[in-house]
């Protein structure tokens, strides 16, 4: 089954940026995800297990090294990353 999600990260700190940036850069090491960023948001694609394991160890990670974090996630069944036609 596939499955896409679109995340926010708001890190409770003044300066938000790197963790944020550092996020991205970890969810992008995954090859066989698809992820799309932009100024509002990230957006992974793939198979339903590996995003969501993907999810489970990189938030951890995140609230972990970075202390309080609030993550909003939409979650959607299939796989509706846009085409590259």
């Amino acid at each position: 089954m596939k499955l896409s999600v679109e995340i926010s990260k708001y890190p409770l700190h003044q300066d938000y940026i790197p963790f944020i940036k550092d996020f991205i850069a970890r969810v992008n090491q995954y090859p066989e995800l698809k992820v799309i960023t932009n100024t509002m948001s990230t957006q992974l694609f793939g198979d339903y297990e590996l995003v969501m394991s993907v999810l489970n160890d990189e938030m951890k990670r995140s609230f972990e090294a970075f202390g309080k974090i609030i993550f909003v996630c939409k979650f959607i069944s299939g796989d509706l990353s846009p085409s590259d036609s």
